[in-house]
């Protein structure tokens, strides 16, 4: 199996990540924002962003494709149009869109590697944002522009920027399943490097809770 500081890109360093040159324009006092992403695997990606300072809850789902098909065992045929992501719900007065995106394409997956992270293959394995607005959709193709332009990877981004029609929650036993399940083997092979990675690089950025547990 492929281990995650395996991927090429993994190893990107934080003081060679850009942050998104553009911001969202959130009124004063804005509450609650949502990011909906997708980055292989709903356990890992979901791993990374519930030890975020202002993450204040993630749900791993589906978005892409239709209702009747928003069930893990039609996802994983791969024919759905589904991507396996995550929802994101953040205090912005904590974080900000462009923290969760710069921790998405630094540290959460692979963004170069098309339709795949390490050997899971599908289109539902796919790096995607997802937007609910037009200046979300702006700023992420700005950011994708940005990085790709800036060299930190080799080969060019493969993430797509979609329309969220919709986000279909998964089967609750996919819920936390990396907190649930920390000695799984995938669990263990993929998203625990990823985990350490952001511990080393954003550890400055995790919830009290997550640093004394990655310490």
């Amino acid at each position: 199996m492929t281990r995650a500081c395996d991927i090429p890109g993994m190893n990107v360093a934080r003081s060679r990540f850009p942050m998104p040159e553009m911001s969202l324009d959130l009124p004063e006092g804005a509450g609650e924002q949502r990011a909906v992403l997708g980055g292989g695997c709903f356990w890992c990606v979901e791993a990374v962003y519930q030890a975020v300072d202002g993450v204040t809850s993630v749900v791993s789902g589906y978005a892409g494709g239709a209702a009747e098909t928003a069930n893990y065992d039609s996802v994983c045929s791969g024919q759905t149009g589904h991507a396996e992501v995550i929802e994101v719900r953040y205090d912005p007065a904590r974080t900000s869109y462009g923290e969760l995106l710069r921790i998405f394409f630094s540290v959460a997956h692979d963004p170069t590697q098309l339709n795949r992270q390490g050997n899971d293959r599908g289109t539902q394995y796919r790096s995607a944002v997802f937007y609910e607005t037009p200046q979300q959709k702006d700023m992420v193709e700005a950011y994708i522009r940005q990085i790709d332009a800036s060299g930190v990877y080799s080969d060019t981004l493969a993430t797509t920027v979609e329309p969220l029609d919709a986000f279909y929650p998964a089967e609750e036993y996919h819920q936390n399943f990396a907190e649930r399940n920390p000695h799984q083997p995938y669990i263990m092979a993929v998203a625990a490097p990823k985990l350490e990675k952001l511990r080393n690089s954003y550890g400055d950025q995790l919830k009290p809770s997550f640093r004394d547990d990655l310490a």
